[in-house]
């Protein structure tokens, strides 16, 4: 749904009181796969996971929760929670992905940092793409929890846990710009609070397929996880979380696509990439909420055609973040340019 146009004052970010913009997705582990013979047919599936797999450890409970996450297939089609009380039929395979355990207490790890500020208490860093923020099933280590370990070392506030300490929100593994963390935990509490309170300010650049019309507005729609695909989110007609995207078109792009600046008033799980994609403008380069576009036929120079085919994630980067320093109360607010990738692939694009 988009709304008029609106010019808000202040943009924030939030969840809840430890706002994420990215939920772990279910990563590889442990592959058990079963086989339903005559025996099976007409037993729930979860009933008949948990004996024909035979392990103490995979209960019907934990099954149903492996189910939940999108890590059980049945001939190939990845299961939904539904599913955990389907019947099952005769020549049925079923397959078990169980991620590995993850360590209690991530590791120190000299991974270098861009950082934009730091003091006693926070730190904001220029996060490339490619880096996971905290550990998580799939990605054990080199997570920019691992770097600002070694960086800050004991100062790093632990009010977020052993597995995300100083970390108070997150951004897309393949989303490039700003981040803050705390460390300490008076600065941990405050800055939870401005994001509940909608009191953070957050800008990214996105670039889209096709040009949004109208080219300045406010785009709505609850968010929760897709019941069809575990690892996907979607807008929701009841239920989810409510979701804010203020977004403006910056300029019409080769190709059919956009430079387009969104600014959140909420910060929700993939907010801006879903949002984008149900007013059928997806980010450029997105592997989930994107779909295969034929840029052959667009006009476009061979460099163009290039770029556009090459661009290997979400053209999405955090290029602004503003808000009240929660312990010295600084107004302060940070700027990052366009990363190389994405900066190349708008100078490609530009008529």
């Amino acid at each position: 749904m988009i709304q008029q146009p609106t010019d808000p004052a202040t943009v924030e970010d939030d969840d809840d009181a430890l706002p994420p913009d990215l939920e772990a997705e279910p990563g590889p582990g442990a592959l058990h796969t079963a086989e339903a013979g005559p025996e099976a047919a007409g037993l729930r599936l979860d009933k008949w996971l948990a004996e024909a797999l035979g392990d103490p450890g995979l209960t019907r409970s934990r099954l149903k929760q492996l189910i939940d996450e999108g890590r059980v297939t049945l001939d190939g089609r990845t299961l939904t929670a539904a599913d955990a009380s389907r019947k099952i039929k005769a020549g049925q395979t079923a397959a078990v992905a169980v991620p590995p355990p993850d360590p209690a207490v991530p590791e120190p790890q000299d991974i270098p940092l861009a950082v934009v500020f730091e003091d006693a208490h926070l730190i904001v860093v220029d996060k490339p793409a490619g880096m996971v923020v905290h550990p998580a099933a799939g990605n054990a280590d080199g997570t920019l929890v691992n770097a600002l370990l070694h960086h800050c070392g004991a100062s790093l506030s632990g009010i977020g846990g052993v597995r995300r300490p100083g970390i108070v929100h997150r951004i897309d593994k393949d989303t490039s710009g700003l981040l803050v963390a705390a460390k300490s935990d008076a600065a941990h509490q405050g800055l939870a609070a401005l994001f509940a309170r909608h009191d953070i300010e957050r800008v990214y650049t996105a670039v889209v397929w096709g040009v949004p019309v109208p080219r300045k507005g406010t785009i709505t729609g609850n968010i929760a996880r897709s019941t069809a695909n575990r690892q996907k989110m979607a807008v929701v007609k009841s239920g989810g979380k409510p979701a804010v995207t203020h977004y403006q078109v910056t300029a019409p792009l080769a190709g059919g696509t956009a430079l387009v600046t969104c600014r959140l008033e909420t910060g929700r799980t993939h907010q801006i990439r879903v949002h984008m994609a149900t007013q059928g403008h997806p980010l450029v380069g997105d592997p989930v909420y994107g779909r295969s576009r034929n840029v052959g036929r667009r006009g476009l120079s061979e460099a163009q055609a290039a770029a556009l085919k090459g661009f290997g994630r979400q053209a999405l980067h955090a290029g602004v973040l503003g808000f009240v320093h929660p312990v010295t109360g600084e107004a302060l607010r940070f700027e990052s340019a366009l990363p190389e990738d994405m900066a190349d692939l708008v100078d490609a694009l530009r008529p």
